[in-house]
């Protein structure tokens, strides 16, 4: 028993210096990625340390960046640790989740998107589409060139292909058309909207005859308008390689000869 005794205050002890090493920093908050045990959490509360476990790696990443913290992976030089500030850290209930918040970061704002939803394929659904946003923005950041939106680039692309079309003769002509009826295709897809694609497509494409048109869908209001005067825009870079994977998709299966089908499965008991 008094081995046990030894190896235990002996362990305390470890631990004891280790915490002092994480103290002697100056910081008032402290957070961990793994499991902190009863006896350092005392130590800490006794020290006025706040003790965070159990925190994500990806959290901690983030939380660096916006706090101007640099991530510590030892605690032998003080000097050396890059400290993190915020003016204010609390505990805040989101449903039922309990969540550590964040606020006053040093480094600028930042912000946690919550999405709520009546089941988990409203949740998914809604996750998907925040995706999708924030991946264009990003996007848009780094390469500032939009164009208008509410299908405004590819019933003007579709124009000029046609025009083209009208030009060329021979076969040719035919496959050019069809990439026009492709590029019609995209500004029809309005019927998820559950609007009348039909209808807003021919009022979309007797506006683009006129000259310097800037006439799009406007799925709020269902009709036709001025994208330029809504507001409505899209990322050159998104619409580029949308435009450009489509049409090597295209050529790749136009380049197919021969289809081998696998036989059929052949049922059990036959």
């Amino acid at each position: 028993m008094a081995k046990v005794a030894d190896l235990e205050a002996a362990e305390k002890e470890k631990m004891r210096e280790k915490v002092q090493k994480i103290i002697s920093h100056g910081i008032n908050c402290f957070v961990n990625r793994q499991l902190i045990y009863n006896f350092p959490e005392e130590l800490f509360a006794d020290a006025g340390i706040l003790a965070i476990e159990h925190a994500d790696f990806d959290g901690i990443e983030r939380l660096g960046l916006v706090t101007g913290e640099e991530i510590a992976l030892t605690f032998d030089n003080p000097e050396s640790v890059k400290l993190g500030h915020c003016k204010l850290i609390e505990e805040i209930m989101i449903g039922e989740d309990k969540l550590i918040h964040f606020s006053g970061v040093a480094m600028g704002q930042a912000c946690t998107i919550v999405l709520r939803g009546a089941s988990s394929h409203v949740l998914d659904e809604a996750e998907r589409s925040l995706h999708d946003a924030l991946c264009v923005l990003s996007q848009t950041v780094n390469d500032s060139r939009v164009l208008l939106g509410g299908g405004w680039p590819e019933m003007a692309m579709a124009k000029a292909v046609d025009e083209l079309a009208k030009k060329t003769p021979g076969k040719r002509s035919h496959a050019i058309e069809a990439f026009t009826r492709a590029l019609l295709a995209i500004p029809t897809t309005i019927d998820n909207t559950g609007l009348d694609s039909a209808e807003l497509i021919a009022q979309l494409r007797a506006e683009h005859h006129k000259d310097e048109s800037n006439a799009g869908i406007d799925v709020i209001s269902g009709s036709v308008g001025d994208m330029s005067e809504l507001g409505i825009c899209e990322s050159f870079k998104v619409k580029q390689a949308v435009l450009l994977s489509a049409t090597e998709v295209t050529e790749m299966i136009l380049r197919v000869d021969e289809i081998i089908t696998c036989a059929p499965r052949r049922r059990e008991g036959m």
